[in-house]
């Protein structure tokens, strides 16, 4: 059975879907941006700030569905310039064990919602 799964302590949703759904055990997140859940407000100082961001926000909704990043088995990651994916991978590994970290993929992408520099979404199960 599909339950929707929505926290204050990461953004809203920018649109006609939610935070995340979870079906079985299994939690699908839609695609995080750099926003501040606490003003609403884009983080867009430095691509590490808004990788933090993001992944913060993406930590909040696994928190929300009592998970948390070692849960998580496949990351995607769109991204608008290749250039900085060693700046976001500093980051983003800050968040996973290298021996059990997800499946992922990065995608440069000409465009982004709110024309960010990142977004992510993950696939985790308990």
């Amino acid at each position: 059975m599909k339950k929707i799964i929505s926290t204050k302590e990461a953004a809203e949703p920018i649109g006609p879907y939610n935070q995340a759904v979870m079906f079985g055990d299994t939690l699908y997140t839609s695609g995080q941006i750099a926003i501040d859940p606490k003003n609403g407000s884009l983080i867009l100082d430095t691509i590490e700030n808004e990788t933090k961001m993001v992944m913060e926000n993406l930590k909040s909704i696994l928190s929300s569905a009592e998970m948390s990043f070692e849960n998580v088995i496949k990351c995607t990651i769109f991204i608008s310039n290749m250039k900085n994916f060693s700046k976001i991978n500093k980051i983003y590994a800050e968040y996973f064990e290298e021996k059990t970290a997800p499946a992922r993929e990065t995608v440069e992408v000409s465009n982004l919602p709110k024309y960010v520099n990142i977004e992510i979404s993950l696939i985790a199960c308990k």
